[in-house]
C-alpha cells in the first residue's frame, strides 16, 4: 500500500477538483484555506471507501466512537508522551464545536474571552455570536523576533473580566511551537486569576524537526485542571472537509459536567470523518513524515524565494504548521495588502487584519502546496509590486 503524498498536481487538477481553496477564486492562487494539496494517506482512503462499501452512513455508533478515542489515545501516547484515559476523549464535528462547547459550559457566564493575536478568525466572531466579548491582546516579541505571550497583558485581560483564554499551540497563524517553559509561565497567569483555557492543538502533528509539541494540559495537574483541548487528524492527514474532532477532558469535573451537556456538542461528528481519523493515527504515521519533510523544504524554499524577490517582507520561519505570517508593512499597501495581491498578482491570501488588530499590514499564506506553484506565487506578487 502507497504511503507517498501526491506533491506534483498541478493548478489545473487542484481546480478541477475544485474545493473552496481553489473556486472561491477560480482565476487566482488559492492560499487562503488551510488545506493541503497533496491528497491524503492511502490507508485513509481505503478505510473511508471500505466504509462506504459496507454502508457505514448512519449515525455514529458507539463502537465506532469508542475506536476513535483508542487511536487518539494511542497517538497522544506514542507522539507527545500524554496518558489520557480513553473515556475522557469524546467526537465533536470540529474544532469550533469544541470551542463554543468551552465558551458555553467551562467559562463563567457572560465573561469575556480572551484572545492572543493575531489568531484563526473565527476565534474573533464566533464568540460574538454565544453573547460574549473578545479581549484581543496582541503577542509580543522576544529577542529573535518569534512571537511570545505577553504575560502583563494577559494579566490585565483577566482583571478587565475575562475568563477563558483561547491558546492556540501551534500557533494559527504565526507558526510558534510554544515551549515548556512558556507553557508554565501562562498556566501562572491564568490560575492566580481562576481563568480557563481552551488549548486548540488541531496542528499539534505539524511540527518541525527541533521542536517538539507539548500539550498545554500535559504539562501539571494545575494545567490539567483548568483546561479542555481540541485536536483532530484533519490539518495533518488533509481532512478538513471530513468533520471529526476530538475534545479532550483532562480533569474529573469537566468529565462530569460533560455527561451531563457533551450529547448536544457531538451530534454531527461524521461516520466516514472518525473512520479517516482512526485510519490517520493508526496508520498514517509513514506518509505524514514525507509530508513534514516536503513542507519543511517549502518553509525554506519560501525564505529564499522573498529574499531574492521581495526582501522587503518580514518572515520567519514556522515552528509547526503550514502557514507562513507575512510583514508587508514596509511595502507601502496599507493595512489590507491581500487586497493587493488579489488584485494585481492573482494570489488570493488571508488579509492580516481578519486575524485582529495586531494583523494590520500582514497576510498569511498556505504553503502547503507544489514547490511549482509556491515559486509562481511569489513570483507573481514580485511582478505586481515591481509593475505598480
Amino acid at each position: 500500500m502507497s504511503q507517498s503524498p501526491t506533491f506534483d498536481v498541478s493548478l489545473e487538477h487542484l481546480r478541477r477538483v475544485g474545493s473552496v481553496k481553489w473556486s472561491q477564486h477560480p482565476d487566482k492562487i488559492g492560499a487562503f484555506v488551510a488545506e493541503m494539496d497533496f491528497g491524503t494517506a492511502a490507508p485513509i482512503a481505503d478505510a473511508m471507501h471500505e466504509a462506504i462499501d459496507v454502508g457505514l452512513l448512519g449515525y455514529l455508533p458507539e463502537h465506532l466512537s469508542a475506536r476513535l478515542t483508542q487511536a487518539w489515545c494511542g497517538f497522544a501516547r506514542e507522539r507527545y508522551g500524554w496518558e489520557v484515559p480513553p473515556a475522557r476523549v469524546r467526537p465533536l464535528a470540529d474544532v469550533m464545536a469544541g470551542f463554543q462547547a468551552a465558551v458555553e459550559h467551562f467559562s463563567t457566564p457572560g465573561s469575556a474571552v480572551i484572545l492572543p493575536t493575531p489568531a484563526y478568525m473565527p476565534f474573533l466572531y464566533v464568540p460574538a455570536a454565544l453573547g460574549r466579548k473578545v479581549i484581543q491582546v496582541p503577542m509580543a516579541a522576544d529577542e529573535d523576533g518569534r512571537a511570545v505571550y505577553d504575560l502583563a497583558a494577559l494579566e490585565a485581560a483577566f482583571t478587565a473580566g475575562g475568563n477563558l483564554l483561547v491558546l492556540c499551540n501551534p500557533h494559527n497563524p504565526v507558526g510558534r511551537v510554544l515551549e515548556r517553559s512558556e507553557l508554565e509561565a501562562v498556566s501562572e497567569v491564568v490560575e492566580r486569576n481562576g481563568g480557563r483555557v481552551f488549548s486548540d492543538e488541531i496542528h499539534a502533528p505539524l511540527v518541525y524537526d527541533g521542536q517538539r509539541h507539548v500539550p498545554y494540559a500535559s504539562v501539571s495537574t494545575v494545567t490539567a485542571g483548568h483546561t479542555v483541548t481540541a485536536v483532530s487528524a484533519s490539518k495533518a492527514w488533509n481532512l478538513p472537509g471530513t468533520k471529526c474532532a476530538q475534545l479532550v477532558l483532562s480533569n474529573e469535573a469537566d468529565a462530569a459536567l460533560w455527561e451531563e451537556v457533551g450529547r448536544i456538542h457531538e451530534h454531527g461528528a461524521s461516520n466516514l470523518g472518525v473512520v479517516a481519523n482512526i485510519a490517520a493515527y493508526e496508520q498514517g504515521a509513514p506518509w505524514l513524515a514525507r509530508v513534514l519533510d516536503y513542507l519543511d523544504g517549502n518553509r525554506r524554499l519560501l525564505g529564499e524565494l522573498l529574499r531574492d524577490r521581495i526582501p522587503e517582507i518580514g518572515y520567519l520561519q514556522p515552528e509547526g504548521t503550514y502557514l507562513a505570517w507575512l510583514d508587508c508593512r514596509a511595502l507601502g499597501l496599507g493595512d489590507h495588502p491581500a487586497e493587493f495581491f488579489h488584485e494585481r498578482a492573482g494570489v488570493a491570501l488571508t488579509d492580516g487584519p481578519l486575524c485582529g488588530e495586531a494583523g494590520s499590514g500582514f497576510v498569511r499564506y498556505a504553503f502547503a502546496t507544489p514547490r511549482a506553484i509556491l515559486e509562481e506565487t511569489v513570483g507573481r506578487m514580485a511582478d505586481a509590486l515591481r509593475s505598480r
